[in-house]
């Protein structure tokens, strides 16, 4: 899976790296996308879902709802099939402008929902 990790930080204490190493130690292809960070985990780190070459298929926000808000639209544009509300990121103006576009949006850790604990994820 093609997953757009989407507010990924460099400091591994953070959830948002924590989901880019899992996601990565489950051999999924992972975009961290931070418009402040060039590198992250040894990933290239994009501007925006707009800037990834391939077609992506899920992402993971952990941004703020104000910021998430003005992500919904690209994800929509981008026909991302499946986004991530991480506890933090989700409203429900991000929910309803989501699922209105067909998108299936889940309200969840996206790192348990591979099966791992963000916990027990090690630096």
């Amino acid at each position: 899976m093609r997953i757009a990790i989407i507010g990924a930080s460099k400091d591994k204490d953070k959830y948002s790296n924590k989901a880019v190493r899992a996601y990565k130690s489950k051999d999924h292809v992972v975009f961290p996308v931070n418009p402040t960070e060039r590198e992250i985990e040894g990933l290239i780190c994009y501007n925006s879902v707009s800037e990834i070459p391939l077609d992506v298929e899920v992402a993971s926000l952990y941004v703020p709802s104000e910021v998430g808000t003005k992500v919904a639209d690209e994800l929509i544009k981008h026909n991302i099939k499946k986004v991530y509300l991480n506890p933090g990121a989700d409203s429900e103006e991000i929910f309803q402008k989501l699922s209105a576009a067909g998108i299936e949006v889940m309200r969840e850790c996206s790192i348990k929902a591979i099966g791992m604990d963000p916990e027990k994820i090690t630096l």
